[in-house]
């Protein structure tokens, strides 16, 4: 079967629909609005007719093209492609505005294939036991792990932790809005029909980063000189082995989290690569670096993104559980063909299962080749004016709102948070704490519900639970370094400011 299953992708067939994959995904996840989500499930129709392996193999080329594509404007223009590129812009976009653009995608790109090579070993070797423990993630546990990262938002806080945990409420209230989960009692939605679902992710996402970034680049247009973003120059992939080598342990810790993060559903790649860029920064030396543009916080957003692909894959092989949207797609692919994943899919249809391992892995390689030979196209994005390439990122924009649910409501719901981003920096409210917020806070509220509603009101088992304890623990301890070190932080600078 291994034979079988790897010998159906090494051929020109196989290889040649991987190739599309790859680019129709790179593109999708390059443009803002459009997703690895959307690109499978446009592509889905097209594999009725093909052979099972070769209708994988072109999802997969989407999936993996979709994610790494993201890092391309989170870079280049500061607008995450996807969600799962939002931790890329906070040190990607600084470092192209040092003249650095090359390099920052270079970094980007190798430690995508890096994160996701390494997420896909996880997944051919120890995937079946890996799925066991997830799976005894409940309620509690998930409960644990959200409050767990809500106390992260200290680390995206910048200089006050005041005004990162107001932005970080802020997004928790917005995603308060709509239907609740557990009793669908409808709340804040002042008879708004459209905002009985709440509002999407992504036309939140799009609006915070791109539309905020529009209107401030608007009112400064004046002010914007034609060297602005210098020169570049690039040589292989722009870093020197002492650089590769300073980067390996935020390697590996990053492709833990983002494994991690992909095995556990409904949290996904837009969750992992924050939690990353934290702990990069937490345990960094220098964190007063980060946010300045080094490569540092590339290498954790980029490696933790893309290592939740072979993470979320693990559910879905081996229990039949899609571990996100674009696993959900793919779970609807196998099914289409007669395939129910599940613990019986290695043993019944192994030549697929080994296909599709096989097809990750040339798939991670055609999105280095390209994006490696696409890179000093890429950054001559930045030598187009503004005023010329502002208002087609503005129009793909709406674009990519409206064709997510088919909806005018999505594309006002862009300019209500790009306006909202707008204020907010105007104030010095840092945005990432409202994704954080928006993100988490339904998956706390969630279990924390169903966590009530199976213990009859008794809240001691989320404290009992080994597992849900020890997160709830780490959160406490956690938050706890984060107002002493800020706290610390306020007193030296008081100190300096008085000593000038």
């Amino acid at each position: 079967m291994f034979i079988a299953g790897f010998g159906a992708i090494f051929t020109v067939k196989a290889i040649i629909l991987i190739a599309v994959g790859v680019a129709v995904g790179i593109i999708f996840g390059a443009i803002p609005g459009l997703t690895a989500t959307m690109a499978v499930a446009l592509c889905l129709p097209i594999t009725f007719g093909m052979e099972p392996v070769h209708g994988m193999a072109l999802l997969i080329g989407l999936y993996i093209g979709g994610v790494s594509g993201g890092l391309i404007s989170a870079i280049l223009l500061k607008i995450p492609g996807t969600p799962s590129s939002i931790a890329t812009c906070f040190d990607g976009h600084p470092m192209a505005a040092k003249g650095e653009a090359g390099k920052a995608l270079g970094v980007g790109i190798f430690f995508s294939f890096l994160g996701g090579l390494f997420s896909f070993f996880i997944l051919f070797f120890i995937a079946p036991p890996l799925a066991e423990v997830a799976l005894k993630f409940g309620p509690f546990e998930y409960f644990a792990i959200a409050i767990f990262s809500l106390t992260m938002i200290a680390s995206l806080a910048g200089n006050s932790l005041a005004k990162g945990l107001a932005s970080g409420m802020i997004g928790m209230a917005l995603a308060l809005i709509g239907t609740a989960p557990i009793d669908a009692y409808p709340r804040f939605t002042f008879g708004i029909s459209e905002l009985d679902a709440g509002f999407d992710l992504l036309p939140a996402l799009i609006g915070l980063f791109a539309i905020s970034e529009i209107l401030n680049t608007a009112e400064n247009s004046a002010n914007i000189k034609k060297d602005e973003i210098r020169d570049y120059s690039i040589r292989g992939f722009g870093f020197t082995m002492a650089e590769f080598k300073s980067q390996i342990l935020n390697f590996i810790r990053s492709s833990i989290i983002g494994t991690g993060i992909g095995i556990l559903p409904g949290i996904g790649g837009g969750t992992s690569n924050i939690l990353a860029y934290l702990a990069a920064k937490n345990q960094s030396k220098h964190p007063e670096k980060f946010g300045t543009g080094i490569i540092d916080g590339i290498v954790a957003s980029e490696a933790a993104n893309n290592a939740t692909i072979g993470g979320a894959l693990v559910p879905l092989l081996t229990l039949g559980i899609p571990g996100d949207t674009v696993t959900a797609m793919l779970l609807g692919g196998l099914m289409i063909h007669g395939i129910t994943p599940g613990p019986l899919l290695f043993r019944d249809s192994g030549d697929i299962v080994y296909g599709i391992f096989a097809a990750l892995i040339v798939a991670n390689i055609v999105m280095l080749i390209m994006e490696f030979f696409g890179l000093r196209l890429f950054v001559r994005l930045l030598s187009i004016p503004k005023h010329i390439l502002l208002p087609i990122i503005l129009a793909l924009c709406v674009v990519g709102a409206f064709g997510l649910n088919n909806r005018v409501f999505d594309v006002w719901t862009i300019l209500f948070f790009g306006i909202l981003g707008y204020v907010l920096e105007k104030f010095k409210y840092p945005s990432a704490p409202i994704i954080l917020g928006f993100i988490l806070g339904p998956i706390a509220e969630t279990n924390l519900r169903r966590g009530l509603m199976y213990t009859n009101g008794d809240f001691l088992p989320f404290l009992t639970k080994p597992i849900a304890g020890a997160f709830l623990a780490i959160a406490v301890f956690s938050a706890v370094m984060s107002v002493r070190s800020n706290l610390k932080n306020a007193k030296k600078a008081k100190e300096s400011a008085a000593a000038a």
